[in-house]
Formats: structure tokens, C-alpha cells, sequence
């Protein structure tokens, strides 16, 4: 079993770890892109406005470009302890277990623009890159697209994708059987459905840390839905997106 989990634009500073070693990250198939890009976005730190121009920062961001130019060199910490915001909140990595913390390592993945996809505690500095960023002479929608989709197609097991539609174009999940894209939902009175934003987060942020306090062995599509029900998420199956794209699940929040 596999979660895909999103990251996040804000970030905690500092940490206790080294400074980035790209070899002491998960995928080290990726190490080749994840150095052009680290360069590239270390390089464009040098100019401060085409930075803010090129992240699309405001005033208050300006802090972003320094973390970008001290990459090689900043502490790093644990990438589910680095983010924060909605979805990083509710999952409240820093207070899990050993165990959570164990089986997160084997199970969870968060999709760093910068990165590429990156284990749970694997050690990461704090950074700014969003999918929707431009650096220059990179488009990381197409940068990232193959690396990834393939990677992520050698993964056995199942593949419960819970990351935002625009980090899933940087590397679709396969479309099989056993994979699926969680979109979170909610339905009014009159049966009405409709997709969340910050609730969406949030639900996904308390959906993994019962994944990772409770640590069931999943298999399959049913039993992901079956679990969900048993541990009080309301959980169903959605569209069938196409031959191309996993099946869609609904988590209901």
C-alpha cells in the first residue's frame, strides 16, 4: 500500500538533520533530475526579483528566495515534519508514534515539486517550488511527467492517491485495478454533491494519520472502502475517469 500525499507551500524552518544529501533520498532513480533542478532553482535564488517573479511572491514572501539559495547548505528535517498548513496540520506528523512513524516510512509518499516524490522521513531542507512554478529552462509539468509516471508504475500494491489534481499531472498515478485518486467531497440536503478546498485538506490530513495510527494491511479497493467505513470516513467509489487515469473514490467530509 502506497499514499501519495501532496505537499505543502508553507514550510517549518530549520531542523536538526545535515544539509541535503540527494543520495539519502527515497528513488534514487530520481537523483539525476532532482540535481538539474536543485541547480537551476539554486541559480535563479542569484537574482532576487526574477525569483519573486518566477515563484510569484509577494512582499511578505521575500524570505522564500533566501531558502532557496542556501538549499546545499540548510538543516533539513523529516519531509513529513517540514510541511505545514491544512492538510500537514490535521495529520500532526510530529505527534505520531514510533510505530505511525515506522509504517509512514514505508508507506507514505509526499510529491515535492522540487524533488520529486520523496519518503516520509526523508531528510529535506525547507524550500519554495510549486507545480505551477517557472523556472527557467525547466517546464516541470513536462520535467517531471515520465520520471515519475514510471516510477510510480513499479510500485506494487495498492495506490491510494490523495494529492491535488495539479501535482497528479506531474505524475500520473497507474491506471489499474488496485490505484486510485481519492477526491474529497461533500453532500448537501438535498443530495446534491460538491468538491471541497480547505476541507478537502483537512480530510485527507485526518484520513492519513488514521491510516498511520491504525496501520491496516490494504490490498484492495474494497478493503480501503470497507476499512474507511469501520473507522468512520464515508468512503465510496466515484467516476470512472477512463482507461488512462486510476478509478476515483469519494471520501465524503
Amino acid at each position: 500500500m502506497l499514499l501519495l500525499l501532496p505537499p505543502s507551500e508553507t514550510k517549518r524552518d530549520g531542523g536538526p538533520g545535515a544539509p541535503l544529501s540527494l543520495g539519502a533520498l527515497s528513488f534514487d532513480g530520481l537523483r539525476e533530475p532532482r540535481e538539474q533542478l536543485t541547480s537551476a532553482l539554486v541559480d535563479l535564488a542569484a537574482d532576487h526579483d526574477a525569483t519573486m517573479r518566477a515563484l510569484k511572491l509577494g512582499p511578505r514572501q521575500a524570505a522564500e528566495v533566501a531558502r532557496n539559495r542556501e538549499l546545499a547548505t540548510a538543516p533539513t528535517m523529516p519531509a513529513i515534519d517540514r510541511y505545514t498548513g491544512v492538510l500537514f496540520d490535521a495529520l500532526d506528523a510530529p505527534t505520531l508514534d514510533d510505530a505511525a512513524r515506522e509504517f509512514a516510512a514505508r508507506t507514505v509518499i509526499v510529491h515535492s515539486a522540487l524533488f520529486g516524490l520523496v519518503g516520509a522521513l526523508d531528510p529535506i531542507p525547507a524550500y519554495r517550488l510549486s507545480h505551477d512554478s517557472r523556472v527557467p529552462g525547466v517546464r516541470l509539468k513536462s520535467f517531471w511527467r515520465d520520471h515519475l509516471a514510471g516510477v510510480l508504475e513499479r510500485e506494487p500494491g495498492l495506490i491510494i492517491d490523495l494529492r491535488s489534481e495539479g501535482y497528479a499531472e506531474l505524475g500520473p498515478a497507474p491506471a489499474r485495478r488496485d490505484s486510485v485518486y481519492v477526491r474529497v467531497v461533500s453532500i448537501d440536503g438535498a443530495g446534491r454533491k460538491r468538491a471541497l478546498n480547505h476541507f478537502n485538506k483537512q480530510a485527507k490530513g485526518r484520513f492519513t494519520r488514521a491510516v498511520l495510527a491504525r496501520r491496516p494491511e490494504l490490498a484492495t479497493v474494497d478493503d480501503l472502502i470497507d476499512w474507511a467505513e469501520v473507522e468512520g470516513f464515508s468512503m465510496r467509489l466515484g467516476e470512472d475517469r477512463g482507461a488512462t487515469q486510476p478509478r476515483e473514490v469519494e471520501l465524503v467530509a
